[in-house]
This record gives structure tokens, sequence and C-alpha cells, in this order.
């Protein structure tokens, strides 16, 4: 069973994780999530490890049971201008404004993080597998951006984001060959920049 909280003074703690980041089309998305102290959920584990089904089961549970929780969102336009790594972080700190309450201490999945506020915290590799909070940012951003992503194939029905989401896909690539990029895909990635020309052209 996953931790309930990384700080050992029982300070009030936010878990941080994003998705979406090794997409060529889309925004990244992060969420903050904020559990009580003794919280309990044998479920909760990283999105990754579990079904749609169940994330979209469990996502209304975090969002039941969380003391506090936020999503939000870097676009692609930004993602081109900051890098992939900075929009992430980004993604992160806005979840972690939009917050209802105030984290005393703040732990993200992954090895890299810019300081928020002045709020401690720590980067814990794989934490989404390791601690609650984390693995409930993950699904809230997994499945979040998920929506997103089904509401563009509406637009973009050509590249197969039901299915792939904007994940480098054979598919998806394949579909910028022949129809081109959007104003969703980015640019900086995978050299989509260079080639093409927008839809719109």
């Amino acid at each position: 069973m996953l931790s309930p909280i990384y700080n050992k003074e029982n300070l009030l703690e936010a878990g941080c994780d994003e998705a979406g980041r090794g997409c060529l089309a889309g925004s990244v998305f992060a969420a903050a999530v904020v559990l009580p102290p003794d919280y309990r959920n044998e479920e909760l584990n990283d999105s990754k490890q579990l079904s749609a089904k169940r994330r979209y089961a469990l996502r209304q549970v975090v969002e039941r049971d969380a003391l506090a929780w936020a999503v939000a969102c870097v676009e692609p336009q930004e993602i081109d201008r900051i890098n992939i790594l900075n929009a992430s972080i980004l993604a992160m700190h806005r979840a972690l404004d939009q917050l209802e309450l105030r984290p005393q201490f703040v732990i993200v999945d992954g090895n890299r993080f810019k300081p928020y506020a002045d709020v401690p915290h720590q980067t814990i590799v794989k934490g989404d597998g390791k601690y609650l909070s984390i693995a409930a940012a993950s699904i809230l951003a997994k499945t979040y951006r998920d929506d997103y992503m089904l509401q563009l194939h509406q637009e973009f029905p050509h590249y197969g984001w039901n299915r792939n989401m904007g994940y480098p896909t054979r598919e998806h690539r394949q579909a910028i060959v022949d129809h081109g990029i959007t104003p969703y895909h980015r640019l900086s990635f995978g050299g989509l920049g260079e080639p093409q020309l927008p839809l719109e052209y």
C-alpha cells in the first residue's frame, strides 16, 4: 500500500504530478492534491497502472475525499516557448495556485521541480507509485487531459487522438504526414515545425 505523507512534521502536504509530457499534440496537464494526513485507500496507484475505467472511478473518489485538489495546464504555444520541462513545472505551480488550502509541503513525481513560493518541496522518482497524494494527482492529471484530448479529437479526427491521446504513435505520425499539423501540435517536438505547414494555410 502507498504511504500517506512524506514529511515527518505532519505539515499539510500536497502531491503533484503531470500528464502529457511526451506528447506531440495538446497541452500538458498537472494536478495538485491535498489528502487528509491519515488517509488510506488501497486502490489508489500510479495512473499508468490502472485501466481507464478504474482511473475515472478513482477520480470521483479523490475529488470527494481530498481536502483540496486542482488541475491546470500549459498550452502547446507556451510549451514551444519555454520547453516541456518548464511547462510541466509551470502547470504544477498553476495547480498549486488554485488549491483552496495552501500546502505547507509539496511532493512531486520525478526529479525536477522549481521552488513554489516559500513552500518546501521534495521530488520523488516514481513517486506516483509510492505516495497517495502523488498517485491521486496522477489520476486527476491523466483523466482531465484525456477528456481534453477527446474534445480535440472531435475537431481533428484524423489523428486518432481518441486512442493515442496525442502521443507519437505510428498512426499519429502518419496522420501528420497525410494531413499536416494542427494548431494543437507542439512545433518544438520531433521537427514538427520544419517541413509541415499548419492546416489552415
